[in-house]
């Protein structure tokens, strides 16, 4: 009886789960790190209010699926025009790619860099690279969408704890902490000026993974197939609450690991592998271990709906069943799982890879945004439910925030490129 109870508890926050699992992947943690390294917590601002726009949208997006029982991508395509969910499928699918790349190279850089402690000469990325890949693809051929849910829920779970342990060990002054909490360009510290990393990209890389319109999109796929109606907007609501909350908690740690280390003592983060090397003499062996744990925890788990990305948003568009066992999008998942050994195999430097990557899907954010500000307040199809005063405003404010942080990511890509 309290086994069942348990599980169906469980199957309501199933969906959040996932969603974390999606947003803190090493993308996430990159460019947290590298804003902690870089800026110390002078950009916690930044997360928080990633966060709070993040659960805000969720829940929009969410009630819209409740209300008409219709995913965002039906009801971009029926509603708005067909090329607006084309637009989607291009964009996420792109920028998902890039994520690929990224998360896989950081991971095997790590566990290479990692395995010089246990061996007298490391592994080769690519054979870790290798590995994971053959890993998710494995899960993916032979599980269902329930398999992937729960092993990102235990995926999550040693990630949050390794991340959190870790903020102990390495927590910087609360004093910081504090100060982080208040808006504020950070000045582009001496050391890095010569990288042409100034916070613009930094910023918008940190709100591009943490305010990602894929979250807002494959979230209705999920409380469709939950069975989720209106009645249930408790429910998703404090799924998203949970997911957020969890979401502020994980990459809070991860900038501040890295600003009670790496930021204290100027090093400032190029490279993926410095995690590791930098923080052992200044953390300790055990918060380095812990640290990387955290890290392969979060790539793995972030992997598994990078992949199945493009074949759901596929299904979603098309309103055909998710079926992942048909050879097409066993064949589509193979060539997007192979992306993962592109950084091992041609030394791409995956920290600027991840970086562009979470900085691009800021970009997509403004026509998100615009689109449930369109079909929220379309009272045919929302009725009673349509859109308050206090809810547009609320939009409209994170429309214009969408905004800056697309130009800071223009900005910051066009700056990278030109002192490169």
């Amino acid at each position: 009886m309290m086994r069942e109870k348990l599980t169906k508890t469980l199957a309501l926050f199933l969906p959040g789960v996932f969603l974390l699992g999606f947003s803190i992947g090493t993308g996430s943690v990159t460019s947290m790190a590298k804003a902690g390294a870089t800026y110390g917590m002078s950009l916690l601002w930044t997360i928080v209010t990633s966060c709070l726009a993040t659960c805000f949208m969720i829940c929009l997006y969410g009630k819209y699926t409740l209300v008409t029982g219709e995913t965002a991508l039906q009801a971009f395509r029926k509603h708005i025009h067909p090329v607006v969910g084309i637009f989607f499928i291009v964009a996420l699918t792109a920028g998902v790619c890039g994520s690929v790349m990224g998360v896989m190279g950081i991971v095997a850089e790590m566990c290479s860099e990692w395995s010089r402690t246990f061996l007298s000469r490391s592994i080769a990325p690519v054979y870790f690279a290798g590995f994971f890949t053959v890993l998710v693809y494995f899960i993916f051929w032979n599980g269902k969408t329930k398999v992937f849910e729960r092993a990102l829920a235990l995926m999550v779970a040693v990630m949050a704890a390794c991340f959190l342990l870790n903020f102990f060990i390495t927590m910087p002054p609360l004093v910081d902490i504090l100060k982080g909490m208040v808006p504020n360009l950070p000045a582009l510290p001496t050391s890095a000026a010569n990288q042409g990393q100034g916070p613009f990209l930094v910023i918008a890389s940190m709100v591009g993974t943490t305010v990602y319109s894929g979250l807002f999109i494959i979230r209705t796929t999920l409380v469709k197939e939950a069975g989720w109606t209106i009645k249930g907007f408790k429910h998703q609501r404090n799924d998203a609450i949970v997911c957020t909350t969890l979401m502020f908690l994980i990459s809070g740690a991860i900038m501040a690991s890295a600003a009670g280390t790496l930021f204290i003592e100027g090093i400032g983060l190029t490279e993926a592998t410095q995690m590791v090397t930098l923080l052992e003499p200044l953390a300790g062996k055990l918060a380095t271990s812990i640290f990387v744990v955290g890290i392969v925890s979060a790539g793995v788990s972030s992997q598994f709906p990078n992949v199945l990305m493009l074949p759901w948003l596929l299904c979603d568009y098309n309103q055909s069943e998710r079926d992942m066992t048909m050879p097409r999008y066993r064949v589509m998942v193979f060539f997007i799982s192979l992306l993962g050994l592109v950084v091992p195999i041609f030394e791409a430097r995956p920290v600027v890879v991840m970086i562009i990557s979470q900085a691009f899907q800021s970009i997509v954010l403004p026509m998100t945004v615009g689109c449930i500000l369109y079909l929220g307040n379309r009272n045919d199809l929302m009725g009673e439910h349509s859109h308050s005063l206090t809810t547009n405003a609320v939009l409209f404010a994170i429309f214009a925030f969408s905004l800056v942080t697309s130009w800071m990511g223009i900005q910051g890509t066009w700056q990278l490129i030109t002192t490169h």
